[in-house]
C-alpha cells in the first residue's frame, strides 16, 4: 500500500512539472497582454479570455495544490524515518503552501467573475477590483514563492540527512528552495526562475520515486 502511494506521489510530481510547463505556454502565447492597452481594452482582452484563464487559474493553483497535498504527504511519509523533526517542519510548510495556492486560484477565478460582472454595471470600478483581485492573489501565492522555497529546502535538507532518493535531488532542491525564498526581494525574473528550476526538480523528483526499488 505505502509503495502505491508513493508511485501516485511520483506521477503527481510529474504532473506538477507538465502544470508548470502548460502554464507558461499559455502565458508566454495566447494569455500573453499586450502592452499598451488602455483599461477598456484590458477588460475586453480579459473578456476574451475568460475560459481560458478560468482554465488556466484551475489547473494552476487548484490542480496543482491538490496533487502538491499528495506530494506532500508522501515525502513526509518517506523521510520520517530518518529525518523526523525536518520532515514533519517541512510538512508544516508543505501543508500551507498547499492552502494558500487553492486559495489564490479560487480568489483569481471568483474575482475574474466578479470583475466581468461589475464592469457591465459599473465599469469605472472595476479597474479598483481588479487590481485588488490581482493584488491579493500574488500575495498569496503569486507573487513571491517563500512558503514553497521552504518546503522544498527543507524537503531536500530532510532527504540529505535520511539518506532517501539521489544526493544530486537534495542539493539541486536546496538551491530550488534558495530561489523560492529569494522571490520575496522584487528582482525582475527570479519567480521564473523559481518555476524553471521547479520543473526540473519535479521531473527528477517524480521519477526518483516511481523508480522500482525502494531507498
Amino acid at each position: 500500500m505505502l509503495n502505491n502511494f508513493q508511485k501516485i506521489a511520483g506521477v503527481a510530481a510529474l504532473c506538477e512539472a507538465l502544470i508548470y510547463i502548460t502554464l507558461f505556454v499559455l502565458y508566454g502565447t495566447v494569455l500573453a497582454m499586450p502592452a499598451g492597452l488602455d483599461s477598456a481594452q484590458k477588460l475586453g482582452f480579459l473578456e476574451s479570455h475568460h475560459n481560458l484563464l478560468f482554465f488556466s487559474n484551475l489547473l494552476g493553483y487548484v490542480v496543482f495544490g491538490i496533487l502538491l497535498a499528495v506530494l506532500v504527504l508522501a515525502l513526509h511519509e518517506r523521510l520520517k524515518n530518518g529525518a523526523n523533526t525536518l520532515s514533519q517542519l517541512a510538512a508544516i510548510f508543505g501543508v500551507l503552501w498547499v492552502g494558500l495556492v487553492i486559495t489564490s486560484g479560487m480568489l483569481a477565478n471568483i474575482g475574474l467573475n466578479a470583475v466581468l460582472k461589475l464592469s457591465l454595471t459599473e465599469p469605472e470600478q472595476t479597474r479598483a477590483l481588479w487590481l485588488n483581485v490581482t493584488t491579493m492573489t500574488e500575495a498569496l501565492g503569486g507573487g513571491n514563492e517563500i512558503v514553497g522555497g521552504l518546503w522544498v529546502l527543507l524537503i531536500s535538507c530532510a532527504g540529505l540527512k535520511a539518506k532517501v532518493l539521489a544526493e544530486k535531488l537534495h542539493y539541486f532542491g536546496i538551491a530550488v528552495g534558495v530561489t523560492g525564498i529569494a522571490t520575496y526581494y522584487p528582482a525582475a525574473g527570479l519567480t521564473e526562475l523559481f518555476g524553471i528550476s521547479q520543473i526540473i526538480w519535479f521531473g527528477f523528483l517524480g521519477v526518483a520515486m516511481l523508480r522500482r526499488h525502494q531507498d
